[in-house]
């Protein structure tokens, strides 16, 4: 499950539908607060705003390193702010993309974050078999964001 955490409605509803297009289930929170109070478990890759009302996005990705959680983060961000950019990297982020972004860059984020051993994604057989499944999916998907024919 894919857990997509900004206080932008829109920004929300667009990624989830990205994310839902290249083949992932995704559920979407208003706040890091809303988040939290769901189960943290079911969440194989957080997609975050840096800056919300409430808990910040950086504040978040602290707190689930405290936990000992390696739920793997990509970051969003209206503000390019290279202290903070680095600040998340350091960390262990994915990436930091900046608003609006490519779907093809944020495709390619998701397949990154899912890849590493960590995310909960069935173990490494059901990674693998998660991968395969998703490899045409990939291809099909980034030909379309290309301009690309599908096959």
């Amino acid at each position: 499950m894919i857990s997509i955490v900004d206080d932008d409605e829109s920004v929300r509803e667009s990624t989830k539908a990205l994310v839902r297009s290249l083949g992932y289930a995704a559920r979407t929170f208003p706040s890091v607060e809303e988040f939290l109070r769901s189960n943290l478990d079911d969440t194989s890759c957080l997609i975050l705003d840096v800056q919300m009302k409430g808990l910040s996005g950086i504040e978040l990705q602290e707190r689930l390193i405290g936990e000992g959680r390696r739920t793997p983060i990509i970051f969003m961000t209206a503000v390019s702010d290279e202290q903070i950019r680095n600040q998340v990297l350091k960390a262990g982020a994915i990436d930091i993309l900046s608003k609006p972004f490519s779907d093809k860059r944020l495709a390619s984020c998701l397949v990154s974050a899912l890849s590493k051993g960590e995310a909960p994604c069935g173990g490494r057989r059901g990674f693998s078999k998660w991968m395969h499944r998703l490899g045409s999916r990939y291809k099909r998907v980034t030909s379309r964001l290309d301009g690309g024919t599908t096959g």
